[in-house]
């Protein structure tokens, strides 16, 4: 019990001074990028069509009523 606590607790240090220490070893900040090709990106309406298609399968397929029994 005493070994789970020390290693959350060293976790958690460990979590905690990450950003510290990455800030402190001088790493270059993040900038953003240039924004000229944004409409290429995304936009498409085929993933959605078909994650649409696809629930409206899963949910006809589990609400089909067939009545027999699955044993005879």
């Amino acid at each position: 019990m005493k070994l789970r606590s020390y290693l959350a607790a060293a976790a958690a240090v460990a979590m905690s001074s990450a950003p510290i220490v990455a800030h402190a070893a001088g790493t270059p900040v993040r900038v953003s990028s240039s924004v000229e090709d944004a409409e290429s990106i995304g936009g498409g309406f085929l993933l959605p069509l078909l994650a649409v298609l696809a629930v409206i399968v899963a949910v006809v397929v589990i609400a089909d009523d067939d009545e027999s029994p699955a044993s005879p």
